[in-house]
């Protein structure tokens, strides 16, 4: 009998690439991830992985097994579901991840309207960025996630995760000095998002869309920080509407742009009927803008 548990861990290298990311991701240590693998290849009764220095890649045979994985986990995250509906109420943690301007702009009133309707679930948000949400998701470091993408940086589906339509849809803005379009400022210094993030992508191909590659200056996530910085005049920045709500400093105009970044929410493939999951999407719903629901 294949052990579930042993069946993560080829499913984690197989979206990993190495032993090492694994063991980080699970937090094992590399060993104990390596003789897991060992078993469960003896427990195959096949190769399953073929091991060429410090690289490891999958046999053919691994990756089959890694498909019927994605089948059974997901059928285990329906009947958790259903198990979760036959209990009396909603209770107990529930991990919820969320990128920095919707955990300021939204999540605080979505929490309140859990806690109104579900008062003995205990909502837990931690702050990550959406390129990092699948593999919190598949760790079990998560149970639901906001994630959002770009006309221009389109995400790319994740093998275990499902998401939602649009939840909301959000304006894009070009914060600079004076009113303009991105091509404008084909000279001028840009603040961006630090390299591995979508806001990082966004910008750059905005600008290339327009012509030229951005010179940047500074590196920055939080929006906040990019406006003050615009206001002094730093440099410009291409800004979210969440990025923008409460926030605009003196000095800053904000010229909004034919692009838009669409948030929706993600969780493990077999989840979306879990009562948890459907409550915090429902809390979420009931306290976005109007304005943003048909954008």
């Amino acid at each position: 009998m294949l052990d579930v548990r042993r069946l993560r861990l080829l499913r984690e290298l197989a979206h990993h690439g190495t032993i090492a990311a694994v063991a980080e991701a699970l937090a094992f240590s590399p060993s104990a991830v390596s003789q897991q693998l060992s078993v469960l290849e003896r427990e195959a009764g096949v190769p399953l992985l073929e091991r060429t220095g410090r690289r490891v890649a999958l046999t053919p045979a691994g990756h089959n097994l890694v498909r019927h994985t994605e089948a059974v986990l997901e059928r285990l995250e329906r009947a958790g579901a259903e198990l979760a509906h036959a209990r009396q109420g909603l209770a107990g943690p529930l991990r919820i991840g969320a990128y920095p301007s919707a955990t300021r702009a939204l999540v605080p009133a979505a929490l309140a309207e859990l806690a109104s309707r579900h008062p003995a679930l205990e909502a837990m948000v931690s702050e990550v960025d959406p390129a990092g949400v699948a593999a919190a998701l598949r760790a079990g470091e998560l149970d639901v996630a906001l994630v959002h993408e770009y006309d221009l940086v389109p995400t790319e589906t994740e093998p275990g995760i499902a998401v939602t339509g649009p939840v909301f849809t959000e304006p894009m803005y070009l914060a600079a000095p004076a009113a303009g379009g991105v091509a404008e400022h084909r000279d001028s210094p840009w603040i961006m998002a630090g390299p591995g993030t979508l806001c990082h992508a966004m910008t750059l191909r905005a600008c290339q869309a327009a012509g030229f590659s951005p010179r940047i200056r500074h590196q920055v996530d939080d929006f906040a920080t990019v406006l003050a910085l615009v206001a002094v005049g730093q440099g410009v920045a291409l800004v979210p509407h969440l990025g923008t709500v409460g926030q605009r400093p003196s000095g800053v105009a904000l010229t909004r742009l034919p692009m838009y970044r669409r948030t929706r929410t993600a969780f493990r493939a077999g989840a979306a009927a879990h009562p948890a999951v459907a409550a915090f999407a429902a809390a979420l719903h009931a306290v976005v803008p109007r304005e943003l629901r048909g954008a």
